[in-house]
C-alpha cells in the first residue's frame, strides 16, 4: 500500500506503510507505528493526526480498522481525542504513568494482604520484568 506522507511543525515528513504480507494485523501495524513515532519525537506533543476516516481512506483500509488503533492508543496514553477539535499526540507518559502506578499500588497492597515480605515482593517484580523485557 502506498506510505501516507504528512507535513508536521517541524516540516518532517511522517510516514505509515501498512504491508498486507506482515503477519501483524492492519489495526496493529497504524497502532505501532504511530506509537512508535510519538514516542521516538517523529510525531511531535500536540500534532493533530489525521481523521479515522482521512487515514483509513488514505491507507486503502476499513474506518474501523484506524478507530480500533485510534482506541487502542488513547487507552495507552500516546493520543488524546478532543471531541470535534480532533485527534492529538498526548504529552509523553502521562497516562502510561498513571496506569503504571495504578498497577504497582494494586500488585503492592495484594502482596501485603498475601503477607509476602517486601524483599521478595522486589525480587518477583525483577523476575517479570526481566522476563518481559529480554523478548
Amino acid at each position: 500500500m502506498p506510505p501516507i506522507f504528512r507535513r508536521v511543525r517541524d516540516n518532517h515528513r511522517v510516514t505509515l506503510k501498512i504491508h498486507i504480507d506482515d503477519g501483524a494485523a492492519p489495526y496493529e501495524q497504524v497502532r505501532a507505528q504511530i506509537s512508535g513515532q510519538a514516542r521516538s519525537g517523529t510525531l511531535p506533543v500536540g500534532y493533530r493526526l489525521p481523521t479515522v476516516r482521512g487515514l483509513a481512506e488514505s491507507l486503502g483500509l476499513a474506518p474501523n480498522t484506524v478507530a480500533k488503533a485510534y482506541r487502542a492508543l488513547e487507552a495507552d496514553g500516546v493520543i488524546e481525542t478532543r471531541g470535534r477539535n480532533g485527534t492529538f499526540v498526548a504529552a509523553a507518559g502521562s497516562a502510561a504513568a498513571r496506569e503504571l502506578a495504578a498497577a504497582a499500588q494494586t500488585f503492592a497492597s495484594r502482596a501485603r494482604r498475601l503477607g509476602v515480605p517486601e524483599d521478595e515482593a522486589s525480587a518477583a517484580v525483577r523476575d517479570a520484568l526481566r522476563a518481559a523485557f529480554e523478548r
